[in-house]
């Protein structure tokens, strides 16, 4: 069995190799559009369609947790997806997205399908081999890697492009998505989820698991949290790099910002939310996290309108604030899925939660390109800040009382 240090090791690479396109396509293409002109709410749109399959892959995640057996386990699923994933970034090499913003948009498309289905199997793969009094510290673990991943090909490739160009960053991207691969093959695996046996047999048992959840309270509250609870800070990272850019702050600038300080806080938030989560309990992290972030974009939204300053002054410290509370609420409310999954359907129910925390990303990204649109960014802010803080409550009808299971 590999080591608590290996394992962590292992998550920590696979999230470092979903970072790294995230913060490409999320963070550094918005900001390289928006200096380009292209309106606004086209580049929401074409981020929330990018968010879509991630919002979707509860579809697709019974397959994963069916089609599994000791020649097919969750690694080969990771290994497949994330060859795809390399593949389907090499035409960024020869396409302008300016030009042909269509193409860029199908081509990213097939690779958020691949990246979603890797992420179903390595969140299986973690809750297969982690128990409850350790997840907080995973997803510490795993975050950090995702950020670090954020931080190179986000804020780095901006500053990057200017210095080696366009094209030795698509590179980089490729080759820091595909490395983790390599871990996963080289690793001793370590089964704790029993895949052999019938498979119409586990098809029924599945199908019993998955009933069973629908039935459960948790399961509801756990979606309605997910899917409006992250809102105030999913369209904030979206647009915060086009807003910096509107109030006259250099893509240089920004991506010296994004990739240190913005990712730097987000970083120590993630592991002071998994050490929170396993010492002083999980909805009481959540909830915090959610006040402190939501408060932070609601002042950036008043500092915008009303301060006078210029960009750097205001925008900078708040958004490291924001930072903080992102990395203590992503690390906390992903421990506190994995608490609500049951094992056996871990791809599929871990998956849907995920899904929904997705799709607060693709509909608040898109509600805020129209806000922002229609009357300016400080309105954007006010109304998804409002939108999480209401989720509060919810937070706290979930049970997380439960005994603990080794899967």
């Amino acid at each position: 069995m590999p080591s608590n240090t290996t394992r962590k090791l292992l998550f920590t690479c696979l999230y470092f190799s979903e970072g790294a396109p995230i913060g490409f396509i999320w963070l550094a293409m918005p900001t390289r559009l928006r200096a380009r002109e292209v309106p606004i709410e086209q580049i929401t749109w074409l981020t929330a369609m990018l968010v879509l399959p991630w919002t979707l892959k509860f579809l697709w995640a019974p397959l994963i947790d069916l089609l599994r057996s000791r020649s097919w386990t969750l690694r080969h699923w990771i290994v497949t997806a994330q060859t795809m994933m390399g593949l389907t970034l090499l035409p960024l090499l020869w396409i302008d997205p300016l030009e042909q913003l269509g193409w860029i948009a199908a081509t990213l498309l097939v690779h958020a399908v691949s990246a979603a289905t890797q992420d179903v199997a390595i969140d299986a793969y973690c809750i297969a081999t982690t128990t409850l009094g350790e997840r907080g510290q995973f997803n510490g673990w795993m975050q950090t890697g995702m950020l670090a991943g954020r931080a190179i090909m986000g804020g780095g490739a901006l500053i990057l492009s200017t210095y080696v160009g366009d094209g030795f960053v698509t590179v980089m991207l490729i080759v820091l998505t595909t490395f983790s691969m390599s871990l996963v093959i080289t690793l001793p695996q370590q089964v704790l989820v029993s895949t052999d046996g019938d498979r119409s047999f586990r098809l029924r048992e599945i199908g019993q698991s998955i009933k069973t959840m629908l039935s459960r309270r948790n399961t509801w509250l756990g979606l309605l949290f997910g899917g409006v609870g992250g809102a105030a800070f999913k369209s904030l990272e979206v647009f915060y790099g086009p807003f910096l850019i509107d109030r006259g702050v250099s893509q240089d600038t920004i991506g010296w910002f994004s990739m240190i300080p913005m990712i730097g806080m987000m970083i120590v938030g993630s592991l002071l939310g998994g050490w929170l989560t396993d010492r002083g309990g999980v909805k009481k992290t959540v909830g915090g996290a959610l006040v402190l972030l939501s408060t932070s974009v609601v002042a950036l939204g008043l500092a915008d309108q009303f301060s006078g300053l210029q960009a750097e002054t205001y925008a900078f410290p708040i958004l490291s604030i924001a930072a903080l509370g992102i990395g203590i609420f992503t690390a906390s409310s992903y421990a506190l899925f994995m608490d609500l999954t049951e094992p056996k359907i871990a791809a599929t129910q871990f998956s849907t939660f995920m899904g929904s925390t997705n799709g607060c990303e693709s509909w608040s990204s898109y509600a805020s390109g129209l806000i922002i649109a229609a009357t300016g960014y400080s309105a954007a802010m006010y109304s998804m800040a409002a939108v999480s803080l209401v989720m509060v409550p919810v937070l706290f009808l979930l049970d997380t009382r439960k005994s603990e299971q080794v899967a």
